[in-house]
């Protein structure tokens, strides 16, 4: 279980996050919707310690931290436990895909570097990238090098992966190859927290759809609910303006 509490952040005065509160099972894949601004990656780097928030409290199973407070000791801790896909990939540019997917494996986990090879090889396969294991970021297309960001994240077998709009630097003909990967891991039981404007992907793939706007949880609920009837005047508004703009991608 994932708890978020209350948590506030700011940049040069301007609150982003002005109190947000989430709740996430176990094997629960959530979909967070909003406008560009509303908060949806601040809350992302928030809870995986990539931003650190003003206020707040975070709890994944058995631990819980202050967000503000909390010690490097804890950040190692949590981070342990989870695995974070980025929207613009952050592949090492000097590391083939084989070596960017087995380096959390050597580095983070320790992993004698034989077997984190072997690992970080059959986690390439799975995303369908077994044939350029030994190519370079700069070698890849961008649909390719996000799955080798999505293989090495499940590499890792986190307790939760946080995708932060994997398909928007994507041309459209290679966002559904990304989104069939996606759905992938999704159907391992891995908890998901997904942000994406995709949402043909989070009506088929979400347990829980959270709309978010001006750094607060407006709506949350069932797709089948938030999509045919949200309760939230804003919430009809947003995809009202989104859905008939938003492709459908045979995955």
């Amino acid at each position: 279980m994932i708890e978020i509490k209350h948590v506030k952040k700011s940049f040069d005065n301007v609150e982003i996050l002005k109190d947000v509160s989430l709740n996430v099972a176990d094997g629960e894949v959530v979909v967070i919707l909003g406008p560009s601004g509303s908060g949806k990656t601040t809350l992302l780097r928030c809870v995986s310690f990539l931003e650190k928030a003003d206020s707040g409290i975070f709890s994944l199973g058995d631990v819980s931290v202050n967000l503000h407070k909390i010690s490097k000791k804890d950040i190692l801790k949590l981070r342990r436990k989870m695995a974070f896909v980025f929207q613009n990939y952050n592949l090492f540019a000097n590391k083939t895909a084989l070596e960017n997917v087995a380096e959390g494996l050597v580095t983070a986990r320790k992993m004698d570097k034989i077997q984190a090879i072997r690992k970080a090889r059959q986690a390439l396969e799975w995303v369908g990238l077994s044939d350029k294991e030994n190519f370079y970021p700069v070698q890849l297309s961008g649909g390719q090098q996000q799955r080798v960001g999505i293989a090495r994240a499940v590499v890792l077998e986190p307790e939760v992966i946080f995708f932060d709009e994997p398909t928007s630097a994507l041309d459209p003909e290679l966002v559904g190859e990304t989104l069939e990967v996606i759905k992938k891991v999704a159907k391992m039981g891995i908890t998901m927290i997904v942000v994406t404007h995709e949402m043909s992907f989070a009506q088929d793939v979400a347990d829980k759809v959270v709309f978010m706007d001006g750094g607060l949880v407006v709506e949350e609920g069932k797709p089948e609910v938030i999509f045919s009837h949200p309760k939230e005047a804003r919430t009809r508004q947003f995809l009202s303006r989104i859905i008939s703009l938003d492709p459908v991608y045979y995955i």
